[in-house]
Formats: C-alpha cells, structure tokens, sequence
C-alpha cells in the first residue's frame, strides 16, 4: 500500500504482471520494456530526494533493484524516512553551482539521473533559482560524470510557455528554458541524452478540501462563465508517476524530448471531484458546491501589481505572481486525452477512498485548501474508528 497520495490496492500489486502491458519501445539493452518493471541494472542518481514526488521516485528505483543514490539539502531529513530505505543518501545543496560541478558526481559513477527539483513558490527568483539553474547544475555534473540520461521532473503547463500565452507564469518559462538548454547540452553527440516527463496534476494537489467537505462546509470552485463551467483535470497517482519516471531509464520513446503525462482517468472537472468527495465520505443529500467567480482573481492580481509597480517592490510582486498562478490552475484544463499520454492503474476515486479511510498529510506547498490541525484532526479520528 502507498502512503499518503497514491493508493494502489494489494489485489492490484498482487495482480501487477497480469495487467502489465508490453509497450512498443525498446531498452538500452535491446529487449522490449515492460511497463512499471523493466531494470537495466544501472547506478541512478535522485536528485531532490526528500520532495513529494522525490520520494516516492527514490522508492521506486529501489523496489526495481536499481543501486540508487538519494541526493538532497539536508541529510538529516531523510536518515529516518522510510520511503529512502536501502538507497544511499548524499548530501549536497545543487543550487551551489561549484560545488555540485565538484562535488555532486565522481567520474562513472552514475548512469542515469533522475531530477525532481521544483521550485516551492513559483515565483521569479525562486523558479530561476531551482527549476532552471539548480537544475541545470545537475544536468551538466551528470554530463561530467559519464551520465548518459538525465531524467527531468517537469509540468504539463510548461505547454501555456511554449504556445507564449499571455497568461504563462515564470516557472513555466524557466522550465521551458531548462528543456531548451538541455537540448543544447544533449546535441554534441557525447552520449548524453534527456527526458522531460510533464505532468497534470498530482493527486494531493485536488485533495485539499477533503476535511472542509466532512466539516459539512461547501466544496468550493471557480466559475469561469456564470453557469458552473470550470476548470477539468485526470491527476496522477505518486507512485504512477514514480514509475513513470523510472520507466524512462530503459525507454527511448521520449529521448530528447517532452512527454506528457495525466492519469488512467477520463477528466473530472472540479465539481465531479467535489461530488465524489461528498458520496466516498457518505455525505446525505445533494453535494454542496459552492461557485465562486473567477474574476475575483483578476480584482486581487491587478491590486498587487499595481502596488508592486507604484512602490517598486519585489514582494508585491511575487504576490502578484502568487495570484496568477491560482488563477492558472482554475481556468486551465491539466487534461491529457491521448492514450499515449496517460498512465498508471490507480484512478482518482481509489485515491479518495484511500484517504477518506486513512487521512493524508498536509503540505502547504501542494494544499490548495485546508489547513494542518484539520487534516491532522481527520487523521486521528480515522485512526480512532479503525480501532
């Protein structure tokens, strides 16, 4: 059983070979891959090990019998978690340049690495900071080193930087600009290559409001037109994704390039997400919906920046930016609709009957509702009935 996110039940891991299926690519090795369980046997590298997404990648390089490095900030974070158990853990602050070019890898000792740096924010600073140049510190010591893959982490609306919409935010552009470099760093012919795996939404991000739906409380949404339209989703698991990413070591579908990837879902708009809520917690009645406008967003964002250029001030405008990240996610659909870019076993609905039954932690960074103390109240009180 998965903690927290992704839930997949012991039948379906019992089951795991039977639903496998063979995809029509082919590993470094010759043979074809086998979808969440194919091992070349290399030496992975994890950077950004203690993240949400991190762990469960770590975990899931190990499960296949890769020797697996975890390399992260603090070491001290990650001695005890038992999602790093029997990988090897490497401390090392990457968004110091020397020293990760230094420091980070020693010659042929890595073969592939995994990248799952994000920015905490999404603001300027910080998402040039951590998603372009942290990242891009690692890409080129993988390079150093003899790596021949380096795995990035990115998001699914890096597409809105591409297309240049009006609306694209910064961490959107300083991904786009790692995917640029890469390719750069990738076209010499030396034997290095990349993969960008872009996804949807995770799981815990459209969990928020579990607690506020069984406090009784409104399950709340953005109205886009005045009728109820809203924004649609098909998230994906932790560990899908952790395989999905892993699967990318022995698959050169995607070699030098951007995959997108959402959920085995169809996709559920904001208002199916709170009507499930409301029948898994065995809720009486209709589900309360609460709509509000979206142009709220516009009247907070606009204020912001007009004070952040009145005054000059860079706080006002990571607020600014703060807001038009929010308003990103309620009007863009985070929806893949070709097969080809969905993945994974566990649907949304398992994963909130999971953590209807068994509480989830809350992270401030994924958490777009909610609070601590009620996440942590619905936990115990979870642990209580099971008792």
């Amino acid at each position: 059983i998965q903690s927290i996110c992704g839930f997949v039940s012991p039948n379906n891991r019992n089951n795991h070979n039977s639903l496998l299926k063979k995809l029509k690519a082919t590993n470094v090795e010759g043979g074809d891959l086998i979808v969440g369980e194919s091992c070349t046997g290399e030496r992975i590298a994890v950077v950004g090990a203690t993240g949400y997404i991190g762990k469960a990648v770590v975990r899931e390089s190990v499960r296949r019998g890769y020797s697996t490095t975890a390399v992260m900030r603090d070491i001290s974070k990650g001695k005890n978690d038992e999602k790093l158990k029997d990988a090897s853990l490497q401390q090392l602050d990457v968004t110091d340049r020397d020293a990760t070019e230094k420091k980070l890898f020693e010659k042929g000792s890595v073969d592939v690495v995994v990248c799952c740096l994000a920015s905490r924010t999404g603001t300027k600073k910080d998402s040039y900071g951590i998603d372009y140049q942290a990242s891009l510190n690692c890409a080129e010591a993988a390079k150093a080193a003899g790596a021949r893959r380096f795995i990035l982490l990115s998001a699914y609306c890096v597409l809105s930087a591409e297309r240049k919409d009006p609306y694209a935010l910064q961490f959107q552009y300083a991904k786009l600009k790692l995917e640029n470099k890469l390719k750069e760093l990738t076209s010499d012919g030396n034997n290095f290559d990349f993969v960008s795996v872009r996804p949807t939404a995770f799981f815990k991000s459209v969990s928020g409001q579990l607690e506020v739906v069984d406090s009784g409380a409104p399950f709340v949404y953005f109205d886009l037109d005045g009728k109820g339209k809203c924004a649609t989703c098909n998230p994906i698991s932790e560990p899908d994704l952790a395989a999905a990413l892993i699967d990318q070591v022995a698959d050169d579908t995607h070699k030098n390039g951007a995959w997108n990837l959402g959920g085995p879902d169809d996709g559920l708009s904001m208002k199916q997400q709170g009507a499930m809520i409301h029948d898994i917690l065995g809720k009486d009645g209709e589900p309360k919906l609460f709509g509000v406008p979206i142009g709220i967003f516009d009247v907070i964002i606009n204020g912001l920046q007009w004070a952040a250029d009145t005054f000059s001030s860079e706080k006002l405008d990571d607020a600014a930016e703060l807001g038009r990240i929010g308003r990103y996610y309620a009007i863009e659909d985070m929806l893949t609709t070709d097969s080809a870019e969905k993945y994974g076993r566990t649907t949304l609905r398992e994963h909130y009957e999971y953590i209807v039954k068994n509480g989830q932690e809350y992270d401030p960074y994924t958490t777009v509702f909610g609070n601590a103390n009620a996440k942590e109240k619905f936990k115990t009180e979870r642990e209580e009935e099971t008792q």
